[in-house]
């Protein structure tokens, strides 16, 4: 499986999908990277969903709840200071391998 350019932490924007996520951004909470699947990346704050959740000892209750469901690591891209998309690259400093803005060279 190929290295992805997208980490847990960074601050993202959704390129395309649903109309009402399109262009939003946020942070990246959790990457899943799982064999033979696509990588996918859940945004917090959206893509929010409704689950039903069946009663159960921890939540007597049960009903309906909201949560983050997971987007298509291709429909998200960096998001730079200029709160654009950005291209990342890579760049070897001393010993450690950073990356890159590749519009300005800047280190993320």
């Amino acid at each position: 499986m190929s290295k992805l350019k997208i980490k847990r932490g960074d601050n993202v924007i959704i390129t395309t999908g649903k109309k009402d996520i399109k262009g939003k951004t946020g942070e990246v909470i959790e990457v899943i990277k799982k064999e033979g699947r696509d990588p996918r990346v859940i945004v917090a704050g959206l893509n929010i969903v409704k689950k039903h959740v069946k009663p159960s000892a921890s939540n007597p209750q049960g009903g309906i709840t909201e949560k983050e469901a997971s987007v298509h690591i291709s429909n998200v891209a960096l998001v730079g200071k200029d709160g654009k998309a950005i291209k990342v690259g890579y760049k070897i400093e001393g010993d450690k391998k950073v990356r890159i803005n590749k519009k300005t060279g800047e280190t993320l």
